[in-house]
C-alpha cells in the first residue's frame, strides 16, 4: 500500500479484500486460521472475540503492520486514498508538550517536506476543530481526560487524511459516555469516505458500527455481517453473550462451518476482487507493503531534535535530574579530593591515579545515566513513528543532538571547577582543551551504550538494572585499581572493551603523570609508573580515535538492534 500523503480533502475510502490469512507465532501456535471477509469503503467495521482471539493479529495485517503467515490483503481505492493511519490501545503520543505543539511536530515528520509552516498551522487547526479539541490546544497532553487523549492520539493519524484508520480498542478505559462520543468521532470519519477498522472488548461499540466480524477463540471466522445479521445468526438478543454461544459450541469449528455453510456464495465473490493498484502480493502470498513516502532524513533529525529539545526543557523534573546530579557529583569530588595533589614538587601518585579515574569515570555515569532511559521509555512511539517513516538514524543521532550538548556542559563544569579548586594539574589552555576533548569522547561513547541498552530493553526498570552491571567493569577492569599490565590475561583482554580505560589513560597521559611521577619527589611514583608500564605513554589522540570508534560502534549496534526488534514485531 502506498501511504503518499496529502493536505487536500479525504477522498473515497478504501474497500479491504483479505483471503484465507492465517498467522501462528514461533512456538507454533496458531493465532488466526483461514480468516476471508471484505470490508467495503467508507464502512465502520468492529472485531470482537475473547482474550487471545486474535483481534490485534488481524487488524495489524489488515493495516499491513504485520505480514500474515497465510493469505493475502488487497485494497480498492486510489492511491491518494490508500494512506493508513494505525492508534495503537495506548495512548502513544509524548506527554509534556502542549496538543497543538505535539500535532504540529507530528505533521512535519508526515506531511510532504514542502509543507509551509501555515499550511501545517492550518492544517493542525483544522484537525483540532474536527475533533473538538481546539480549546484544549494549549494543554499538555498528561493533563487530558481519557476520551481527550484517545482523541488527540486519532488526530495525529488524521493529519494525513488516511483513508483507512485502524484503531486498536479505542474505548478501553472510558466511561460509557466518552465512549460513545468516540465511537461518533469514527463515524463523523467514515461518513467523510475513511475506513475505520476497530477492535473492542465492549460489545456494545457494535451497535455504533456498520459491520462486525466474530472471532472465536482458537481464531477462526465465525461471523462477518451488520449487528442485526450477527444477531439474528447467533440467535440472540444482545450480541453481549456471543462468546458464551461460542464457548457453548460442541466443537471449536461449529459457528465457523456454519457461516462458511450459509454465505458460501458470497465468500467466493469477496474473494474475486483483483489486487489494487497500492499494493502486490508476493509469490508465497505474503502481502508486501510499499514503504510510505518518507520525509527526508535530514528533516527528520531536525524535526526529532527539536522535538526532544522541548520535552526536555518541558519536563522540569528531568532537567533538574539531568543538570543537578553532575553537580551533586562535583561536590563529592571537591570534598573527597585534597588540594595540591598534582604539585610537581610534592605529588601525591596514588591520589592523582584517583581523581583521574574518577573524572574519567564521572564523564562515563553521566553519558551513560542519560542514555539510559532514552529509547525504552519511548518503543510504543517509535513502533507508531515507524509506520509513519520515520527511520532510525535520525531518531538516535536527534537523542544525540539534544543530549550531547548537556554532556559537554557539565563536562566543561567538571573539569573548570576541579582546576579552579587545584584537584587538576596546573595545565595551559591546550592541554586543557585536550583534557575536555578527551572527557567530552568518554561521554559521548557512553551515552551511545546507554541509547545501545535502552534499545535491547522493553521498560525502564530493566534499563535501572542493567546500570550496576555495566558501571562494575568500568570500575575494575579500567586501570586505575590494579594497572592493566598486573592484571591476569583474561582481564587484560577485557580491558580493549572498557571504554573509560582509553579515557583514563588519555587524560593522564594530558596530565602528564609519567613526567610527574618520575621527576616529582614522591618515593612512590617510580614505582607505581612501573607498574603501569606504557599506559600513559601513547599519544592523546589514539585514546580520542578508540573512544570515537565506541561512539559509532554503540550507535551502530542501537540501530542494528531496533531494526531486529522492528523486524521480529512485523514477521
Amino acid at each position: 500500500m502506498t501511504t503518499e500523503q496529502t493536505t487536500s480533502p479525504p477522498r473515497a475510502g478504501v474497500g479491504i479484500a483479505a483471503q484465507r490469512l492465517g498467522q501462528s507465532v514461533r512456538n507454533g501456535h496458531q493465532i488466526l486460521a483461514d480468516i476471508s471477509l471484505s470490508i467495503a469503503p467508507g464502512e465502520v467495521v468492529a472485531i470482537i472475540g475473547a482474550s487471545g482471539a486474535g483481534k490485534t493479529t488481524l487488524l495489524e495485517i489488515l493495516a499491513g503492520v504485520q505480514q500474515p503467515a497465510t493469505g493475502t490483503v488487497t485494497y480498492d481505492g486510489s492511491a491518494a486514498a490508500g494512506a493508513v493511519g494505525v492508534v495503537p490501545q495506548d495512548d502513544i503520543i509524548h506527554r509534556e508538550l502542549p496538543l497543538a505543539r505535539t500535532l504540529r511536530h507530528a505533521a512535519r515528520l508526515r506531511l510532504p517536506s514542502a509543507t509551509g509552516p501555515a499550511e501545517i498551522s492550518a492544517r493542525v487547526a483544522e484537525v483540532l476543530a474536527e475533533l473538538r479539541l481546539t480549546d484544549r490546544a494549549a494543554t499538555p497532553v498528561g493533563l487530558l481526560s481519557g476520551g481527550e487523549r484517545k482523541r488527540a492520539s486519532i488526530a495525529v493519524e488524521l493529519l494525513t487524511r488516511p483513508g483507512m484508520f485502524f484503531l486498536d480498542e479505542p474505548t478501553s478505559g472510558l466511561d460509557p459516555a466518552i465512549a460513545v462520543e468516540l465511537l461518533r468521532v469514527l463515524r463523523s470519519l467514515a461518513d467523510t469516505g475513511a475506513t475505520v477498522v476497530l477492535t473492542t472488548h465492549q460489545v456494545t461499540d457494535v451497535d455504533h458500527c456498520d459491520r462486525v466480524v466474530v472471532l472465536t477463540r482458537q481464531g477462526r471466522l465465525a461471523f462477518t455481517g451488520t449487528p442485526a445479521a450477527a444477531r439474528e445468526f447467533f440467535n440472540l438478543r444482545s450480541l453481549v453473550e456471543v462468546h458464551l454461544r461460542l464457548d457453548e459450541a460442541a466443537r471449536p469449528t461449529e459457528w465457523p462451518d456454519r457461516f462458511a455453510a450459509q454465505h458460501e456464495a458470497a465468500q467466493h465473490e469477496a474473494t474475486q476482487h483483483e489486487a489494487a493498484p497500492s499494493t502486490r502480493t508476493t509469490d508465497d502470498g505474503d502481502l508486501a507493503v510499499t514503504p510510505p513516502r518518507r520525509v527526508g532524513r535530514l528533516r527528520q533529525w531536525a524535526v526529532l531534535s527539536a522535538r526532544n529539545a522541548e520535552i526536555v526543557v518541558r519536563n522540569r523534573l528531568t532537567l533538574a535530574i539531568l543538570l543537578g546530579s553532575p553537580l551533586m557529583v562535583l561536590g563529592m569530588f571537591a570534598l573527597l579530593f585534597r588540594p595540591g595533589a598534582f604539585a610537581p614538587t610534592n605529588p601525591s601518585p596514588t591520589v592523582t591515579v584517583m581523581i583521574l579515574f574518577w573524572i574519567a569515570f564521572g564523564g562515563f555515569f553521566f553519558g551513560l545515566t542519560y542514555g539510559l532511559l532514552q529509547i525504552c521509555t519511548e518503543l510504543p512511539i517509535l513502533r507508531r513513528e515507524r509506520l509513519a517513516g520515520v527511520r532510525l538514524a535520525p531518531y538516535l543521532l536527534a537523542k544525540v543532538a539534544v543530549l550531547l550538548p548537556l554532556l559537554a556542559v557539565v563536562d566543561l563544569a567538571l573539569l573548570g571547577v576541579l582546576r579552579g579548586m587545584d584537584r587538576l594539574p596546573p595545565v595551559d589552555g591546550t592541554d586543557f582543551a585536550a583534557l575536555y576533548t578527551t572527557l567530552l569522547l568518554s561521554s559521548a561513547a557512553a551515552l551511545a551504550l546507554g541509547l545501545l541498552c535502552s534499545a535491547a530493553v522493553s521498560d525502564a526498570a530493566q534499563a535501572t538494572l542493567m546500570l550496576p552491571m555495566l558501571c562494575f567493569p568500568q570500575v575494575l577492569f579500567v586501570g586505575a585499581i590494579l594497572p592493566v599490565p598486573a592484571m591476569a590475561v583474561g582481564g587484560q583482554w577485557l580491558s580493549y572493551a572498557m571504554s573509560n580505560r582509553w579515557a583514563f589513560e588519555g587524560l593522564g597521559h594530558t596530565a602528564g603523570v609519567e613526567r610527574l611521577w618520575r621527576d616529582g619527589g614522591s618515593p612512590l611514583g617510580p614505582p607505581l609508573l612501573a607498574t603501569y608500564g606504557d599506559s600513559f605513554s601513547r599519544p592523546v589522540w589514539v585514546n580520542w580515535l578508540v573512544l570515537g570508534g565506541f561512539v559509532l560502534l554503540f550507535l551502530g549496534a542501537a540501530w542494528a538492534v531496533l531494526v531486529r526488534r522492528g523486524s521480529r514485531r512485523a514477521s
